[in-house]
């Protein structure tokens, strides 16, 4: 059972420049509730209780924004002092998130659920023998808010590799996956990228992916939020 999760909040927001101008991007909203809301509900759905989420940016406001929820059990990764980037975020956050696999979970991805919930299923997909991290991955051709020529190929096993120079991939990474604390052993000291691990785990085979059943919105951009907006707003009429 995953219980803990941790949400990467600490994120400059330049790309959605000029709303983080005032706000960071975690408190950015989408039909009418903030990025980081739309997450931990999302995450609480799943059975999560313990959330630890990383802040940098606009800290302050982002941790009082925090307070107001009383679930899941939130605490806090402060790298006021320091960006980390991704990896270097989620290996100084490692004592708050303890010896058991844990969900990791961008604050800009957003999805329609098609039948039954994602997150639960990447929950059970997870198997900790084989794997030292789990993706869940979304069809790039119907994504929202991307346009790139995606990231991975998935075996039927589940096994992933990366897409070839050139080549187009069917899958693109959708913004949560599950990882077993090992994926951080010997893990670059600083500011660093999760791909680092992820290509690790690639050359001994134990990065696989699952795929999202749903419409998966990448709201990184103005104009993505605007996209995501309609299109949540259409599945309401629908």
């Amino acid at each position: 059972m995953i219980d803990t999760a941790m949400i990467l909040g600490a994120g400059l927001g330049t790309r959605m420049r000029p709303l983080t101008d005032v706000v960071p991007k975690p408190l950015v909203r989408l039909d009418g509730r903030t990025l980081i809301d739309h997450t931990l509900d999302r995450i609480q759905a799943a059975g999560i209780t313990r959330v630890v989420v990383n802040v940098h940016y606009r800290a302050d406001q982002l941790e009082s924004h925090l307070k107001s929820r009383t679930s899941p059990q939130i605490l806090i990764s402060d790298e006021r002092g320091e960006l980390l980037d991704t990896g270097g975020g989620v290996v100084k956050a490692l004592p708050l998130l303890g010896d058991k696999p844990f969900l990791i979970h961008n604050v800009d991805t957003v999805w329609i659920e098609g039948i039954g919930g994602s997150l639960s299923r990447l929950i059970g997909a997870w198997d900790g023998e084989r794997m030292d991290s789990l993706m869940l991955l979304a069809l790039a051709a119907t994504s929202v808010g991307y346009e790139g020529h995606g990231d991975f190929n998935m075996e039927p096993s589940g096994v992933l590799t990366r897409r070839r120079e050139r080549v187009e991939a069917p899958f693109v990474f959708a913004g949560v996956s599950i990882a077993h604390p090992r994926l951080f052993a010997n893990a670059p000291d600083g500011a660093f990228s999760l791909n680092k691990l992820w290509d690790r785990a690639i050359l001994s085979r134990r990065l696989y992916g699952t795929r999202l059943d749903g419409i998966w919105m990448h709201v990184g951009t103005p104009e993505a939020l605007a996209e995501s907006e309609q299109r949540l707003q259409l599945e309401k009429v629908r």
